[in-house]
Protein backbone atom coordinates (compact mmCIF):
# COMPACT_ATOMS: atom_id res chain seq x y z
CA UNK A 1 0.00 0.00 0.00
CA UNK A 2 1.18 3.92 -0.52
CA UNK A 3 1.24 5.29 3.25
CA UNK A 4 1.81 8.61 4.66
CA UNK A 5 3.31 8.00 8.09
CA UNK A 6 2.04 10.42 11.18
CA UNK A 7 4.58 10.49 13.92
CA UNK A 8 6.75 12.89 16.38
CA UNK A 9 8.78 11.27 19.25
CA UNK A 10 11.37 8.51 19.60
CA UNK A 11 8.80 6.49 20.37
CA UNK A 12 7.32 6.26 16.91
CA UNK A 13 11.07 5.24 14.93
CA UNK A 14 10.18 1.65 15.88
CA UNK A 15 7.01 1.35 13.60
CA UNK A 16 8.63 4.37 10.62
CA UNK A 17 11.65 1.68 10.47
CA UNK A 18 9.31 -1.04 9.93
CA UNK A 19 7.57 0.59 7.83
CA UNK A 20 10.43 1.43 5.67
CA UNK A 21 11.45 -2.08 5.36
CA UNK A 22 8.55 -3.50 4.59
CA UNK A 23 6.88 -4.22 1.16
CA UNK A 24 4.87 -0.67 1.70
CA UNK A 25 5.63 2.71 -0.19
CA UNK A 26 6.18 5.07 3.13
CA UNK A 27 5.28 8.42 0.57
CA UNK A 28 5.41 11.15 3.37
CA UNK A 29 6.18 11.45 6.76
CA UNK A 30 3.67 14.09 8.80
CA UNK A 31 5.06 15.37 11.80
CA UNK A 32 5.10 17.80 14.42
CA UNK A 33 6.80 21.51 13.28
CA UNK A 34 10.36 21.85 14.40
CA UNK A 35 10.34 23.00 18.18
CA UNK A 36 13.22 24.64 19.95
CA UNK A 37 15.71 22.92 22.78
CA UNK A 38 18.79 22.92 24.21
CA UNK A 39 20.38 26.00 25.94
CA UNK A 40 20.73 27.46 22.73
CA UNK A 41 16.89 27.03 21.73
CA UNK A 42 17.16 26.63 18.57
CA UNK A 43 14.44 25.04 16.53
CA UNK A 44 15.37 21.34 15.83
CA UNK A 45 13.51 18.57 14.00
CA UNK A 46 11.43 16.10 15.29
CA UNK A 47 13.24 12.41 15.61
CA UNK A 48 10.46 11.10 13.35
CA UNK A 49 10.96 14.14 10.93
CA UNK A 50 15.27 13.21 11.28
CA UNK A 51 14.30 10.08 10.40
CA UNK A 52 12.67 10.43 7.18
CA UNK A 53 14.45 12.76 6.06
CA UNK A 54 17.75 10.57 6.62
CA UNK A 55 15.35 7.82 4.51
CA UNK A 56 14.92 10.68 1.39
CA UNK A 57 11.10 10.58 2.50
CA UNK A 58 8.88 13.78 1.78
CA UNK A 59 8.12 15.30 5.11
CA UNK A 60 5.07 17.42 6.35
CA UNK A 61 5.13 19.68 9.16
CA UNK A 62 1.54 21.34 9.35
CA UNK A 63 1.59 23.67 12.27
CA UNK A 64 -2.29 22.13 12.18
CA UNK A 65 -3.88 19.04 10.38
CA UNK A 66 -6.58 21.37 9.12
CA UNK A 67 -4.78 23.70 7.12
CA UNK A 68 -5.47 23.55 3.14
CA UNK A 69 -2.04 23.69 2.08
CA UNK A 70 -1.37 20.71 4.21
CA UNK A 71 -4.77 18.85 3.03
CA UNK A 72 -4.33 19.76 -0.46
CA UNK A 73 -0.62 18.15 -0.63
CA UNK A 74 -2.45 14.50 1.34
CA UNK A 75 -5.29 14.35 -1.23
CA UNK A 76 -2.06 15.09 -4.24
CA UNK A 77 -0.29 11.82 -2.33
CA UNK A 78 -3.49 10.01 -2.08
CA UNK A 79 -2.58 7.80 0.58
CA UNK A 80 -4.27 4.00 0.63
CA UNK A 81 -3.70 4.21 4.38
CA UNK A 82 -2.32 7.03 7.03
CA UNK A 83 -0.51 5.03 9.82
CA UNK A 84 0.06 6.67 13.21
CA UNK A 85 2.30 6.43 16.31
CA UNK A 86 2.20 9.43 18.93
CA UNK A 87 1.49 12.47 16.47
CA UNK A 88 0.42 14.64 19.11
CA UNK A 89 -2.34 16.22 17.00
CA UNK A 90 -5.85 15.99 16.49
CA UNK A 91 -7.07 15.26 13.10
CA UNK A 92 -9.89 16.52 11.82
CA UNK A 93 -12.80 14.72 9.47
CA UNK A 94 -11.03 16.46 6.13
CA UNK A 95 -8.25 14.74 6.97
CA UNK A 96 -9.52 11.58 8.14
CA UNK A 97 -11.56 11.42 4.56
CA UNK A 98 -8.39 11.71 2.53
CA UNK A 99 -7.14 7.86 2.72
CA UNK A 100 -9.32 5.21 1.50
CA UNK A 101 -8.17 2.91 4.21
CA UNK A 102 -8.58 5.71 7.03
CA UNK A 103 -5.71 6.75 9.64
CA UNK A 104 -4.70 3.38 11.65
CA UNK A 105 -3.23 4.19 15.22
CA UNK A 106 -1.05 2.63 17.02
CA UNK A 107 -1.88 3.31 20.64
CA UNK A 108 -0.37 1.93 23.46
CA UNK A 109 -3.63 0.18 26.07
CA UNK A 110 -5.98 -2.24 25.60
CA UNK A 111 -8.78 -0.70 24.58
CA UNK A 112 -10.72 0.88 25.76
CA UNK A 113 -8.78 1.22 29.03
CA UNK A 114 -6.51 4.16 29.32
CA UNK A 115 -7.89 6.32 25.97
CA UNK A 116 -5.92 10.01 26.04
CA UNK A 117 -1.95 11.10 26.10
CA UNK A 118 -0.67 9.17 28.89
CA UNK A 119 -1.85 5.73 28.41
CA UNK A 120 1.74 4.38 30.20
CA UNK A 121 1.95 6.69 32.65
CA UNK A 122 -1.20 6.07 33.74
CA UNK A 123 -1.41 2.35 33.85
CA UNK A 124 1.83 2.59 36.03
CA UNK A 125 0.54 4.72 38.34
CA UNK A 126 -3.18 2.73 38.60
CA UNK A 127 -0.65 -0.37 39.33
CA UNK A 128 -2.03 -2.30 36.88
CA UNK A 129 -0.51 -5.79 36.46
CA UNK A 130 -0.71 -6.04 32.48
CA UNK A 131 -0.84 -3.34 29.39
CA UNK A 132 -0.44 -3.40 25.98
CA UNK A 133 -1.06 -2.26 22.60
CA UNK A 134 -3.55 -1.75 20.19
CA UNK A 135 -3.95 -0.33 16.15
CA UNK A 136 -7.74 1.22 15.74
CA UNK A 137 -9.10 3.13 12.67
CA UNK A 138 -9.03 6.98 14.12
CA UNK A 139 -12.50 8.58 14.44
CA UNK A 140 -13.57 11.95 15.87
CA UNK A 141 -13.72 10.87 19.10
CA UNK A 142 -10.59 10.07 21.89
CA UNK A 143 -9.48 7.01 20.98
CA UNK A 144 -12.72 5.59 20.55
CA UNK A 145 -12.86 4.02 17.10
CA UNK A 146 -13.06 0.33 16.20
CA UNK A 147 -9.84 -1.94 16.74
CA UNK A 148 -8.20 -4.03 14.14
CA UNK A 149 -5.22 -6.14 16.42
CA UNK A 150 -3.87 -6.23 19.96
CA UNK A 151 -0.42 -7.24 21.99
CA UNK A 152 -0.34 -7.67 25.60
CA UNK A 153 2.63 -6.90 27.68
CA UNK A 154 3.19 -7.54 31.39
CA UNK A 155 3.60 -4.45 33.42
CA UNK A 156 6.89 -5.39 35.71
CA UNK A 157 7.04 -4.13 39.38
CA UNK A 158 10.24 -2.22 39.04
CA UNK A 159 9.03 -0.60 35.17
CA UNK A 160 9.47 3.42 34.96
CA UNK A 161 7.27 4.63 31.75
CA UNK A 162 10.65 4.68 29.93
CA UNK A 163 10.93 1.12 30.22
CA UNK A 164 7.32 0.32 29.28
CA UNK A 165 7.09 2.49 26.54
CA UNK A 166 10.67 1.21 24.88
CA UNK A 167 9.31 -2.46 25.34
CA UNK A 168 5.54 -1.54 23.62
CA UNK A 169 7.44 0.94 21.05
CA UNK A 170 8.85 -2.24 19.77
CA UNK A 171 6.69 -5.20 19.82
CA UNK A 172 3.86 -2.35 18.75
CA UNK A 173 5.75 -1.30 15.78
CA UNK A 174 5.32 -5.71 14.35
CA UNK A 175 1.61 -5.46 15.22
CA UNK A 176 0.87 -1.78 13.13
CA UNK A 177 2.74 -3.68 10.58
CA UNK A 178 1.22 -6.76 10.34
CA UNK A 179 -1.94 -4.44 10.47
CA UNK A 180 -1.26 -2.50 7.83
CA UNK A 181 -0.70 -6.01 5.72
CA UNK A 182 -3.80 -7.54 7.47
CA UNK A 183 -5.57 -4.67 5.42
CA UNK A 184 -3.80 -5.00 2.52
CA UNK A 185 -4.43 -8.45 1.84
CA UNK A 186 -8.28 -8.01 2.90
CA UNK A 187 -8.50 -9.95 5.62
CA UNK A 188 -9.04 -7.63 8.65
CA UNK A 189 -12.07 -6.13 10.07
CA UNK A 190 -11.55 -3.63 12.70
CA UNK A 191 -14.20 -4.41 15.56
CA UNK A 192 -15.97 -2.02 17.88
CA UNK A 193 -14.42 -1.26 21.32
CA UNK A 194 -16.62 -2.53 24.18
CA UNK A 195 -18.63 -0.62 26.39
CA UNK A 196 -17.36 -1.74 29.61
CA UNK A 197 -13.69 -0.84 31.05
CA UNK A 198 -13.18 2.71 29.19
CA UNK A 199 -10.83 4.81 31.15
CA UNK A 200 -9.21 7.78 30.19
CA UNK A 201 -5.72 9.00 30.28
CA UNK A 202 -4.69 12.90 31.20
CA UNK A 203 -1.41 13.57 29.90
CA UNK A 204 0.99 14.34 33.74
CA UNK A 205 2.50 17.59 34.16
CA UNK A 206 5.14 18.49 35.96
CA UNK A 207 3.14 19.23 39.14
CA UNK A 208 1.73 15.86 39.02
CA UNK A 209 5.43 14.74 39.71
CA UNK A 210 5.31 16.23 43.09
CA UNK A 211 5.97 13.72 45.51
CA UNK A 212 3.51 13.62 48.44
CA UNK A 213 5.66 12.18 51.05
CA UNK A 214 2.07 11.64 53.28
CA UNK A 215 1.32 8.93 50.72
CA UNK A 216 1.72 5.18 50.68
CA UNK A 217 4.64 4.17 50.12
CA UNK A 218 3.01 2.01 47.21
CA UNK A 219 1.79 4.95 45.41
CA UNK A 220 5.02 6.76 45.74
CA UNK A 221 6.47 4.46 44.38
CA UNK A 222 4.20 4.21 41.33
CA UNK A 223 4.07 8.32 40.77
CA UNK A 224 7.80 8.01 40.51
CA UNK A 225 8.08 5.60 38.09
CA UNK A 226 5.12 6.77 36.19
CA UNK A 227 6.98 10.26 35.65
CA UNK A 228 10.15 8.66 34.74
CA UNK A 229 12.01 9.97 32.60
CA UNK A 230 8.95 12.24 32.15
CA UNK A 231 7.70 14.85 33.59
CA UNK A 232 10.08 13.90 36.49
CA UNK A 233 9.32 13.15 40.08
CA UNK A 234 10.59 15.84 42.33
CA UNK A 235 10.64 16.82 45.88
CA UNK A 236 11.43 19.99 47.65
CA UNK A 237 14.47 20.17 50.54
CA UNK A 238 15.20 23.44 51.96
CA UNK A 239 12.67 25.29 49.89
CA UNK A 240 14.79 23.91 46.52
CA UNK A 241 13.86 21.43 44.24
CA UNK A 242 15.33 18.02 43.92
CA UNK A 243 14.57 15.37 40.72
CA UNK A 244 14.04 12.17 42.03
CA UNK A 245 14.91 8.45 40.28
CA UNK A 246 12.78 5.31 40.90
CA UNK A 247 12.67 4.64 44.75
CA UNK A 248 12.37 1.03 46.31
CA UNK A 249 9.65 0.11 49.31
CA UNK A 250 11.64 -0.67 52.33
CA UNK A 251 8.62 -2.35 54.01
CA UNK A 252 10.86 -4.24 57.00
CA UNK A 253 12.59 -0.93 57.98
CA UNK A 254 11.99 1.16 61.09
CA UNK A 255 9.09 3.13 60.62
CA UNK A 256 9.84 7.01 59.81
CA UNK A 257 7.69 10.11 59.74
CA UNK A 258 6.35 11.43 56.51
CA UNK A 259 9.30 13.23 54.49
CA UNK A 260 12.16 12.08 57.31
CA UNK A 261 15.20 11.29 56.32
CA UNK A 262 17.13 8.76 57.56
CA UNK A 263 20.90 8.44 56.17
CA UNK A 264 22.97 5.16 56.30
CA UNK A 265 25.87 4.16 54.90
CA UNK A 266 24.60 2.42 51.33
CA UNK A 267 21.23 3.64 51.39
CA UNK A 268 18.41 6.79 52.41
CA UNK A 269 15.20 5.86 53.47
CA UNK A 270 12.56 8.85 53.94
CA UNK A 271 8.99 8.14 55.39
CA UNK A 272 6.35 8.18 53.81
CA UNK A 273 2.19 7.51 55.33
CA UNK A 274 3.25 3.38 55.49
CA UNK A 275 6.48 2.31 55.39
CA UNK A 276 9.60 4.04 54.14
CA UNK A 277 11.31 4.42 50.77
CA UNK A 278 15.03 3.90 50.00
CA UNK A 279 15.81 6.84 47.31
CA UNK A 280 17.74 5.63 44.52
CA UNK A 281 19.29 8.61 42.18
CA UNK A 282 18.36 12.14 42.70
CA UNK A 283 19.48 15.50 41.25
CA UNK A 284 19.43 18.76 43.07
CA UNK A 285 18.41 22.00 41.25
CA UNK A 286 21.68 23.08 39.26
CA UNK A 287 23.19 20.16 39.55
CA UNK A 288 24.72 16.82 37.97
CA UNK A 289 22.58 13.43 38.90
CA UNK A 290 23.83 11.24 41.83
CA UNK A 291 23.68 8.58 44.27
CA UNK A 292 20.99 9.69 47.14
CA UNK A 293 24.25 8.73 49.77
CA UNK A 294 26.40 10.96 47.84
CA UNK A 295 24.18 13.62 48.13
CA UNK A 296 23.00 13.21 51.74
CA UNK A 297 26.78 13.78 52.63
CA UNK A 298 26.43 16.86 50.90
CA UNK A 299 24.04 18.70 52.26
CA UNK A 300 25.56 17.95 56.20
CA UNK A 301 21.71 17.34 57.72
CA UNK A 302 20.42 19.31 60.46
CA UNK A 303 17.73 19.23 63.05
CA UNK A 304 14.31 18.36 61.78
CA UNK A 305 15.65 17.97 57.74
CA UNK A 306 12.83 16.74 55.50
CA UNK A 307 11.68 16.35 52.09
CA UNK A 308 7.99 18.34 51.54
Amino acid sequence: MRLVFAGTPETALPSLNALLASSHEVAAVVTRPDAPAGRGRRLVASPVGERAAEAGVEVLKPAKARDPEFLARLRAIAPDCCPVVAYGALLPREALDIPRHGWVNLHFSLLPAWRGAAPVQRAILHGDDMTGAATFEIEEGLDTGPVYGVLTEPIRPDDTTGDLLGRLAVAGATLLLDTMNGIEAGVLEPRPQPEEGVSTAAKLNPDDGHVDWRSPARHIDRLVRACTPAPGAWTNFRDTRVKLWPVRPAPDAEALSPGEIRPGKKEVLVGTATHPVALGEVQPQGKRRMAAADWVRGVNLIGKDALH
